[in-house]
């Protein structure tokens, strides 16, 4: 159904075409073993639809498991596109239809910019091709809405470094820890071995939290009670080096972008990475709640200037009437969206994908 990751692809060779995506291969000579103290546990290999073993629900084929996603979607987005697709039920074109539509974009947290955008857009494409009934709108609308959102549909490319580090951040309340552990869960079914860092000092929970979701994967995680977060970051990246890991994946505090000492002690943990490893970290990820519409464009902006974030993963969009802001956020600042979240199962956690939003937006 899904790739969740883009990887990179190995050189080709004449005797094999190497299907895409494609992890890029290790260099030799193949890492020593860990010590029997503490084994490497064999990636585990769930298939799509499963949580755990004990609470596995697997679709048995593709078409299932992309009808049990878009199911999902939809339900997650039911209360933005119920202001949305019922304006074309029975509706005439006309100026009042354009000033309903008008209204459920920015009450669905679209914005003014997106939302005139996608009004000027429209009443072009019904004026040029001719459109006469409401279907024939909807489908130019929906059709407007992609072009406007592909660009933030890019997968998160694994394989590039060894290891490849994650920097994630958000504030409090987004989904952040929760978030990596599913992504941990998910590299794994890619064979990619991980290693945590939980750099959140400031919450005894989110460190608890963090270990809990390390256990249940099967993963170390780099903790201390107290201490620097960035002292306890370049530990991690310069035990994955040693350990041989494919992924580092570091967790912050939440904090607020008005917190300007905060704030800048994330660029302190920014830096220090990178002096663990040059280049490092790869990936700098901002944790969203979609609940949060228009100050979670707010946030976007603000840790976008701080850190130079490379993606984005919107949390919490099932139960919210504000699944505009991705439009918001394309037209503002069009970071990638690597994953949305419409639940707190595992599978939950599904790549962006512009189409199947749009479909599941106005059905």
């Amino acid at each position: 159904m899904f790739s969740f990751f883009k990887r990179k692809k190995a050189p080709e060779t004449p005797e094999v075409q190497a299907p895409a995506p494609v992890i890029a291969p290790k260099p030799a000579p193949a890492p020593e073993p860990e010590p029997a103290s503490a084994p490497v546990p064999a990636p585990i290999a769930l298939q799509e639809g499963e949580l755990f073993p004990e609470t596995a629900e697997r679709p048995t084929t593709e078409a299932e498991k992309k009808r049990s996603w878009m199911t999902r979607l939809k339900a997650g987005l039911s209360k933005t596109s119920s202001n949305l697709s019922l304006l074309f039920v029975g509706a005439r074109i006309d100026e009042d239809l354009y000033e309903e539509l008008e209204a459920a974009l920015l009450m669905s947290d679209a914005g003014m910019d997106a939302t005139q955008h996608l009004l000027d857009a429209l009443r072009r494409k019904v004026k040029e091709e001719k459109l006469l009934d409401a279907a024939a709108v909807k489908n130019a609308l929906k059709e407007l809405l992609i072009e406007l959102l592909q660009p933030l549909q890019k997968p998160l490319e694994l394989g590039r470094h060894d290891p490849l580090v994650m920097m994630i951040a958000g504030v409090n309340g987004a989904g952040k820890t929760t978030t990596i552990g599913k992504l941990a869960k998910h590299m794994q079914r890619f064979e990619q071995s991980v290693l945590l860092a939980a750099g959140d000092t400031f919450r005894a929970a989110a460190r608890e939290q963090l270990m809990v979701w390390g256990q249940r994967n099967n993963v170390t995680v780099i903790s201390q009670q107290s201490g620097d977060p960035a002292a306890i970051a370049f530990d991690a990246v310069q035990s994955g080096k040693a350990r041989g890991v494919d992924v580092v994946m570091v967790d912050t505090a939440g904090r607020l972008p008005t917190q300007l000492h905060l704030m800048e002690e994330l660029k302190k943990i920014k830096r220090v990475i990178g002096k663990g490893m040059e280049g490092a970290p790869h990936e700098t990820l901002l944790v969203i709640d979609g609940n949060t519409g228009q100050n979670a464009l707010a946030q976007v902006k603000a840790f976008d200037d701080a850190l130079q974030l490379s993606g984005l993963i919107v949390t919490k969009l099932d139960g919210t009437a504000k699944g505009g802001v991705l439009a918001a956020i394309a037209r503002t600042r069009p970071i990638p969206v690597y994953f949305i979240g419409v639940g707190e199962k595992l599978d939950d956690l599904q790549p962006f994908n512009a189409e199947e939003f749009v479909e599941a937006l106005l059905g």
